[in-house]
């Protein structure tokens, strides 16, 4: 949207502050900076950079059965003060908020007066100055190109009537590369993330693209059935984004998680893995950087409004093999006699020692699949964590440890706590990329892991 010149953040969320006449108020306000190109058919196609503020006021009231929560939230240059009286308002007719907790504290003190910094083309630099000569390679060996590459920077400002001031910038820069050879009969797919695409390298993305297209010149038909699988970091992500997401200690108490124990109560403290599987979060992770500090526009199972500018910590959701913590903001944190632990923008997936690459665990595999995309991933069942989903521009078939061909499509049904229970080896840690879920989780590291008994349970017609 076209937003014109915004005032600070700083100035919005004072103007709402001082407008505010119940007990308690917290003011969101996100800016969003966004440059994409995206190209098809080995040449550009469209680009665009676009701006967007959203402004969420929470309004905090009284009941006699305890604090009630209002919210209102507006777009762009917003009135502000009709915000904080339409949250008002809202918080006056809820019934007493189950998540109530003291507002934190004015423990955090930024400087909220700066404007949002801007992202630009100038930023997709890195990546679209070397299209040209993809496109070129890729018109002289007979393959097609198609992607994006985006850049967006995200500034989170909170305020509260506390006195509480915080604000986070966040980067985030995205490639993804698909190629097609010309008869659209064989496809690969690659993709990365890190905050500056500077770090990206187009040639290596495409050369990793080119070898993916050669190994298919083999075409293998294969049945379904359990296969010893090789599994990259990328497609490791799209597995583990769906564990993390379950990691919730209300579902789990109430029975509705793979994560709640027989009989009643939750998994915490079982061993989850046979390897000494390591799952965290940390906002300083090194690369992965994310808010040190919660962010709530509503409350939910997990995350609470009254939590908002919570102080983050490094948190062990699975050590050495183990479930460790589950996710639980302060009200039920407290009900439940666990520590609090909000959610945490980003997530390491690592078996400490391990240091294989893909190529290293292809090389020590008899016979197997080596699985480098998944697709349309979708949840059959929240007690198991099962999901069932296709796998897409990558199956190939390994025999005496190297790649022989690609085999054709699969539909799997897999758990991947299951999963992590049955894996025999992991390969190094490394950013990776969520083909299926990278709109709402980035900043991932995870291993290649090798699972000697992966589920194809039909064969997929799709190319």
């Amino acid at each position: 949207m076209r937003t014109g010149a915004l005032e600070p953040a700083g100035v919005v969320a004072e103007r709402a502050l001082a407008s505010a006449t119940l007990d308690g108020c917290l003011v969101v306000v996100a800016d969003v900076s966004e440059a994409e190109v995206r190209f098809a058919a080995n040449t550009t196609t469209t680009n665009g950079v676009r701006r967007d503020r959203r402004v969420t006021v929470v309004a905090v009231g009284a009941s006699p059965t305890g604090p009630t929560v209002g919210t209102a939230t507006g777009s762009g240059a917003t009135d502000v003060a009709a915000l904080v009286r339409a949250a008002e308002a809202d918080a006056r007719g809820a019934p007493a908020a189950d998540d109530a907790a003291d507002l934190v504290g004015a423990g955090g003190q930024d400087d909220l007066s700066e404007p949002a910094p801007t992202t630009g083309i100038a930023a997709l630099t890195p990546v679209v100055d070397a299209l040209g000569d993809a496109f070129a390679e890729a018109r002289a060996t007979g393959h097609v190109l198609a992607g994006f590459v985006e850049h967006r920077l995200e500034t989170v400002s909170l305020a509260s009537s506390t006195g509480l001031r915080r604000r986070h910038v966040q980067p985030t820069g995205k490639v993804q590369l698909a190629a097609r050879t010309v008869d659209g009969g064989r496809g690969a797919w690659v993709g990365r993330e890190l905050p500056d695409l500077a770090g990206v390298s187009l040639a290596d993305l495409h050369a990793e693209l080119r070898r993916r297209l050669a190994w298919g010149a083999r075409s293998v038909s294969l049945p379904a059935g359990r296969y010893e699988t090789i599994l990259p970091p990328d497609a490791v992500a799209d597995l583990v984004v769906p564990l993390a997401e379950a990691l919730g200690q209300r579902d789990a108490e109430e029975g509705h998680s793979v994560f709640a124990a027989p009989g009643g109560g939750t998994r915490l403290g079982e061993r989850l893995a046979r390897l000494p599987v390591a799952l965290r979060s940390n906002p300083a992770e090194p690369g992965l950087e994310c808010p040190p500090f919660a962010v709530a526009i509503a409350s939910s199972a997990d995350a609470s409004v009254f939590d908002n500018g919570l102080p983050l910590e490094p948190t062990a959701w699975i050590d050495g093999g183990r479930l460790t913590r589950l996710r639980a903001h302060r009200a039920r944190a407290a009900r439940s006699g666990v520590p609090v632990a909000p959610p945490i923008d980003n997530l390491v997936l690592e078996v400490p020692g391990a240091a294989s690459s893909v190529d290293d665990l292809v090389a020590r595999t008899g016979r197997g699949l080596l699985l480098t995309c998944l697709w349309y991933l979708r949840e059959v069942d929240p007690t198991t964590l099962l999901l069932t989903g296709l796998t897409r521009d990558g199956v190939y078939l390994v025999e005496g440890g190297e790649v022989v061909g690609a085999a054709n499509n699969f539909r799997f049904n897999e758990s991947p706590v299951d999963l992590l229970a049955r894996a025999a080896e992991a390969g190094r840690c490394e950013h990776a990329f969520s083909r299926e879920w990278n709109e709402y989780a980035a900043r991932l590291a995870m291993p290649a892991l090798r699972v000697p008994d992966f589920n194809m349970s039909s064969v997929s017609p799709a190319v």
